[in-house]
């Protein structure tokens, strides 16, 4: 009996084992998924304002609030993801955290007016803050180390493409169709994503402590105040009293969060993690190289359509080179950091960057197209190789204990970063366009771009603290 058994045993154990390896396979695609969804809807949204804006009879002025609820409720949220995925599971917490992203998504297409816009953006936000970060965190528990690069490098290549993507998507789904399908597109990606999570990924649990609430309290409210002040300097230092008031509540917050995070055993945010010297150069090196290149999506079509008279469809084409730049190099990404290591990697590829963007303040309205193409693909290479190495060199220290952590803390560096760089670009586009410079409508774009390469090549300093080792078990 035994003899009839045994190999009915060992083929439903190389089925098992089949389907874990098929799922481990495709485990990256669902994390892609989301990566993508979500850095389109936080770049589709800018170029179809305001068509919205008309729709709904409002200025486009009054639009503005849907971003900054997007990005409050964001900041709120994020915190949580890391708490949630380890109580609940992976699986179960991105499964949900899709569901209420596509829910928000279709409630934005049907809105009437300001009100039920901003209640929909509050719920897409809501499944945002916890999408990406839980997809990433699954990876993390999934994957070795040495597997984690290649892992990595494609996953952050649909949240590049996404990004690229999203503003000529807008542009050519409001002019040819309607705005509202910028958030239709949301829906069957979302639910492709849902259906791949529930055969793919593996619901890992891992023992948490109690909730810390008040912790989740004093940290998210001075995420919320940072977040307020990033919104009011976007739009130049007109609101100062605000500016000065917010940064002040934001302070005293994250002073009540140090004292409660010293006393409590198991912090929503354990910032004990910065004592691991990968992760604390990574968040401190992404986050000011961001402030560099962040405002780039954002000042390259605005000075190709205030500034040279472009069209809206073209300047958005004209960011597609760098999408197509950020897939061809993913390749050789490994060996990349393999034959250099992470240090001279980003040290080097960080001052690269900076001259891109020196480059790009001496372009001019008779540049030609081509000239532009070439830059954009060398901004894609440079940026493609940046991400990918930033965020593998914050993550490759972490066991399994802090992984969960540092994860979410990554996501919140990220997510203000984004606004970091949006808003400093703007600042210093303001200052340049003010009454005290006399220009023409094209040189505050070559200053500001100017400016933003000095702060990103400045970044590279950063990276001078990681020793030739830091990374090597990644590659």
């Amino acid at each position: 009996m035994e003899e009839l058994t045994s190999p009915i045993k060992t083929e439903k154990k190389l089925e098992k084992k089949k389907k874990e390896r098929i799922a481990t396979n495709l485990l990256p695609w669902v994390t892609a998924v989301a990566m993508f969804i979500q850095s389109l809807d936080g770049t589709i949204l800018n170029t179809s304002l305001p068509s919205i804006a008309r729709d709904m009879d409002y200025s486009p002025t009054a639009m503005h609030s849907v971003i900054v609820t997007y990005a409050l409720t964001l900041a709120l949220f994020i915190p949580l993801s890391g708490w949630l995925a380890d109580k609940f599971g992976t699986r179960t917490m991105f499964i949900i955290a899709v569901a209420l992203f596509v829910t928000g998504s279709l409630c934005c297409a049907l809105s009437v007016n300001l009100m039920t816009f901003n209640l929909s953006r509050i719920l897409q936000a809501i499944g945002a803050s916890m999408m990406v970060p839980i997809a990433r965190l699954a990876i993390l528990y999934q994957y070795p180390k040495s597997e984690l690069l290649k892992t990595m490098n494609f996953i952050t290549v649909f949240g590049l493409l996404g990004m690229v993507v999203g503003p000529s998507l807008g542009g050519f789904l409001s002019d040819n169709f309607s705005w509202h399908w910028i958030f239709l597109v949301n829906v069957p990606i979302g639910l492709l994503g849902i259906s791949l999570a529930k055969r793919v990924m593996p619901n890992f649990k891992k023992a948490v402590g109690r909730f810390d609430f008040r912790g989740l309290v004093y940290f998210s409210l001075a995420l919320i105040s940072i977040t307020i002040v990033l919104e009011l300097v976007s739009k130049g230092l007109t609101h100062w009293v605000a500016i000065l008031g917010a940064l002040l509540l934001f302070n005293l917050l994250a002073a009540f969060y140090y004292l409660h995070y010293k006393k409590t055993e198991k912090p929503i945010i354990d910032l004990r993690l910065l004592n691991i010297k990968t992760l604390k150069i990574g968040l401190t090196g992404s986050l000011i190289t961001r402030l560099g290149i962040g405002g780039l999506p954002l000042l390259l079509p605005l000075m190709l359509q205030t500034g040279f008279g472009y069209s809206a469809s073209v300047s958005g084409l004209l960011l597609l080179p760098s999408a197509l730049a950020n897939v061809a190099i993913k390749p050789f990404m490994v060996r990349i950091i393999k034959a250099l290591g992470y240090r001279t990697v980003l040290i080097s590829n960080t001052i690269l960057l900076g001259v891109v963007l020196i480059i790009l303040g001496f372009v001019e309205r008779d540049t030609p197209l081509g000239y532009y193409i070439l830059l954009m693909v060398f901004y894609g290479f440079f940026t493609s190789i940046q991400m990918s190495a930033m965020n593998t060199i914050t993550l490759v220290d972490l066991d399994e204990n802090t992984k969960s952590g540092g994860n979410t803390m990554l996501v919140i560096m990220q997510q203000l970063s984004v606004s970091f760089g949006v808003s400093v670009a703007s600042l210093i586009l303001s200052f340049f366009q003010s009454d005290a410079f006399e220009m023409n409508r094209t040189q505050p774009f070559h200053y500001t771009f100017i400016a933003l390469a000095a702060f990103t090549i400045l970044s590279s300093l950063t990276f001078r603290r990681l020793s030739k080792s830091d990374g090597n078990g990644f590659v």
